[in-house]
């Protein structure tokens, strides 16, 4: 169990430093790679809050935790997919050419 913990904390910070270190032209590519792996965990959310519905065990204990584990994940993965749209719009609309105001008559 320490052994799994260990890694999970070096994952967080090895995940700190590299998404920390990308230039910004990189930022959208990688906001659509997390839009993908968060699309991925709701997936896995939605199947594990359905777990003992699907395996026909519904008065398990742990199945209100698994419910409830589930529900919070895919509440998470969907901020991290929105906040990751709008992150995506904002850097793309860094890029584009901005509209010169409409000259008025000239006196």
């Amino acid at each position: 169990m320490t052994l799994r913990l260990a890694i999970f904390v070096m994952a967080i910070f090895v995940g700190y430093y590299v998404v920390w270190s990308v230039t910004p032209a990189l930022h959208t590519p990688l906001m659509a790679v997390t839009n993908a792996i968060s699309s991925v965990i709701i997936v896995g959310a939605l199947l594990a809050a359905a777990a003992p519905a699907l395996i026909g065990d519904g008065a398990a204990s742990g199945s209100s935790f698994a419910k409830g584990a589930g529900a919070l994940a895919v509440i998470l993965a969907s901020v991290n997919i929105f906040g990751g749209f709008l992150v995506t719009q904002r850097m793309l609309a860094m890029y584009k050419k901005k509209d010169k105001p409409a000259e008025g008559p000239k006196s």
